[in-house]
This record gives C-alpha cells, structure tokens and sequence, in this order.
C-alpha cells in the first residue's frame, strides 16, 4: 500500500466515539513513536485529568481505523465509559438528556489542543510502517 498525495497531506485523525463520559487517555494504536508527543500534550492537562493513560494497544470499533489502515495516524481518545455499554451505545437513549456538560467541556478542550498542536508542528506526526497487502483475486 502507499500513500497517495492526498493521504500525504494528512497528520492525524482524533476519534471521540465512546459517549458521554471523560478523556482519560489515548490508544496509540501501535503507534510508538507519538508517546512522548502526547504525553508532553497531556501534562498541559493535569488540573483537568485525574490521571492519564497512553496505551500502546489498539481498539478497534470506531472510526479511526481506516485512517489507520491507510497509513494516516489515526487514534482513539480513551472515556469514562458512563452508560456506554449499558444504556446509550446505538439505543433509542443515546440523547441529549444523558449528556455530562463537564464532561463535554474536558474533552472539548483535550481534542481542540490535539488538533491544534498536531496543526503547529514543523512536521507530521510520526507514521508506522504501512503494512503489506496482499490482494486475493
């Protein structure tokens, strides 16, 4: 696979998919090389975020993974998973009413920072390898 000119152009894709509930961290979706990018981003937010989780693991099920199977980094912030499971993941009560403003406000704030200091760097934000695919016709 490779990058085309377009995909090029690109330096991060952020995902918030998982409701209502606080940033917590982020999966680096295997993605070493930005650790000490975001962990620097993170420190901004220690009077807002109890604690901070930068995993090197993956999560699948959101919208970041095409970006990431293309070679664009793409990453999941991780939530406080506030009735996500239980009552709001594709249900009739995913609605206004069980918003948590604070919530919404925190990370309001973290993913507006992401993308403005993904914005301002002198270069993109480190990429994994692309991996090889292999086309079964």
């Amino acid at each position: 696979m490779q990058l085309t000119k377009e995909h090029e152009k690109i330096s991060a894709y952020y995902n918030i998919d998982n409701g209502t509930g606080r940033i917590r961290g982020i999966y680096l979706q295997g993605n070493e090389a930005v650790r000490p990018i975001f962990e620097k981003w993170f420190s901004e937010f220690d009077d807002i975020i109890d604690h901070t989780t930068i995993t090197i693991r993956d999560t699948g099920g959101t919208d970041h993974l095409g970006f990431d199977a293309i070679g664009i980094p793409g990453f999941q912030f991780i939530q406080d998973p506030i009735e996500y499971n239980t009552r709001t993941h594709h249900t009739n009560m995913d609605n206004y009413e069980r918003l948590v403003i604070d919530d919404l406000k925190q990370m309001a704030v973290i993913v507006v920072s992401f993308v403005y200091n993904t914005a301002q760097r002198d270069e993109k934000l480190p990429r994994k390898p692309l991996k090889k695919v292999k086309l079964n016709f």
